[in-house]
């Protein structure tokens, strides 16, 4: 009797996983366009998958109305932590892609598009083409993640470590409202809407480049005006 109606609970439960599971390929997908093709679409689907199952066998349908509800970000956040787990921005190499995107900002101002590795080596002779690209995938994945995520790195000061997430976010609004227009749209484009950057070029009207200039450009500011 316990265990027919184990069993019948189970099946109930993992009848709920595979009707979303289109849900969770399409969040990986997503996410999947907005990162270096390094990054293996079939990984992201598959943590998201298996975090799906592990939700749906403990999901109370008495707390929570909507599973999709409950389960989305969690989903989301999961794929995230993997890509966290990746360990692909150490200390040194936050200070290459700092080094590199001023760079890369430098060129932009002149050339309209960004370097090539082989351009950035020549210019950072100190470091091997091999390193700089995979300073720049680092950088690309760093980036898809939520902006308080940039203010966690081993380079944050005394002041931002007192800061609360809420608080940090209700910063985040302030300085980004002393922008210009673009600027905030960029931002909210990219954070928010999460659109990839081809997308937002066709929305603004911009190259992609100039975007990801001014994404890095605005990231930078914020960093400075919380001190870190």
């Amino acid at each position: 009797m316990i265990t027919a109606y184990t069993n019948e609970l189970k099946h109930k439960e993992d009848e709920l996983a595979i009707a979303y599971l289109p849900a969770v390929k399409a969040m990986a997908f997503r996410l999947k366009e907005r990162l270096p093709s390094s990054v293996d679409y079939m990984d992201l689907n598959a943590i998201g998958t298996e975090e799906l199952v592990k939700l749906a066998r403990r999901y109370d349908e008495v707390q929570n109305d909507s599973f999709w509800g409950y389960a989305k970000t969690r989903v989301y956040g999961a794929m995230l932590d993997y890509l966290r787990s990746l360990d692909v921005l150490s200390r040194s190499s936050r200070k290459l892609v700092k080094r590199i995107d001023y760079l890369v900002e430098e060129y932009l101002l002149t050339h309209d598009e960004e370097p090539t590795d082989a351009q950035l080596a020549e210019m950072i002779e100190d470091e091997s083409e091999e390193k700089i690209h995979e300073a720049r995938i680092a950088s690309a994945i760093y980036t898809v993640m939520p902006l308080d995520d940039h203010f966690n790195d081993n380079d944050a000061t005394e002041t931002l470590e007192k800061i609360e997430k809420e608080q940090l976010v209700e910063l985040i609004e302030d300085i980004l409202s002393t922008y210009s227009e673009r600027e905030q749209m960029v931002i909210q484009l990219y954070y928010f809407e999460e659109l990839t950057l081809k997308e937002i070029s066709a929305v603004l009207d911009i190259t992609e480049s100039r975007i990801s200039q001014i994404h890095k450009s605005v990231i930078l500011k914020i960093k400075e005006s919380v001190g870190a």
